[in-house]
């Protein structure tokens, strides 16, 4: 009989519920469906939810635009040369940062929207949201808002990443309705975990092969791989013709015109 571990009982876990109905309060962690042919991963019936409350997990218009976005919830060492690196090759990108993020390390925050990156609101605390009330969450969105305000240049902050990538109905509607915008990924990899990195050619190989037109990428800026794989990935999909956008500009598609695309 095949042994399963606990790792293999969670992927498996996670896409099957993908594709499950959504109910509004039943608790989900955001998955897809992974492909080796670089195409948009497919993500079943959360692509219904996604639409109805305008959140995003990947640039759906064709053209190869690639969006970076870190999750930030506490320092590693790593930040300062994953902000060299952006700096030198001019691409812009999203953190997602917690409020210990924020409190402990608010010259890096400044140093984000100084050199033109986003900020983005991964909560205070760090919560399960589908555990907490409406109020209870717009409490932790403030206050993030607030403390990164405090230190930098940027006061208002329009893009959730819900802590865990977990969400249901109702914390897609309530944080429409507080005027933040959900913001999920279509690639990722397993990076967050400090003590089991693989090198950079591992973030490297990941990376390049689920790229695909369109992609949010989720990477961890604790993660030392990255940091060291980050150069070559830009420049290597630089030549491979992508662009790289912030989430900014994903908006600002989305409200073009179809004839606009591609152009």
């Amino acid at each position: 009989m095949r042994n399963f571990n606990a790792a293999s009982i969670i992927i498996f876990l996670t896409f099957f519920i993908c594709f499950m109905e959504p109910s509004t309060s039943q608790a989900f962690g955001w998955g897809y469906k992974k492909n080796s042919e670089h195409k948009i991963p497919e993500i079943g019936s959360y692509q219904q939810l996604l639409k109805k409350y305008g959140a995003y997990y990947v640039d759906d218009s064709g053209a190869k635009n690639i969006y970076i976005t870190f999750d930030n919830g506490y320092e590693q060492g790593h930040t300062e040369e994953i902000l060299n690196v952006l700096k030198k090759e001019s691409v812009p990108a999203t953190f997602f940062v917690t409020g210990h993020y924020v409190k402990s390390e608010p010259e890096l925050i400044k140093k984000m929207v100084d050199e033109g990156h986003i900020i983005g609101n991964h909560s205070y605390h760090h919560p399960d949201f589908t555990i907490l009330s409406k109020d209870a969450i717009q409490k932790e969105l403030e206050t993030l808002e607030a403390a990164v305000a405090e230190v930098s240049d940027q006061k208002e902050i329009k893009f959730l990443r819900p802590p865990r990538g977990v969400f249901n109905e109702n914390t897609l509607r309530w944080a429409n309705e507080l005027g933040l915008i959900h913001v999920f990924w279509s690639l990722a990899f397993t990076d967050w975990d400090v003590n089991k990195q693989k090198g950079s050619q591992y973030a490297y190989d990941q990376i390049m092969a689920q790229m695909h037109p369109g992609a949010i990428i989720l990477m961890h800026a604790v993660s030392s791989d990255n940091a060291e794989a980050l150069e070559r990935i830009i420049q290597d999909l630089k030549k491979q013709g992508y662009a790289f956008k912030s989430l900014d500009d994903l908006l600002i598609n989305e409200m073009l015109p179809d004839s606009f695309h591609g152009l």
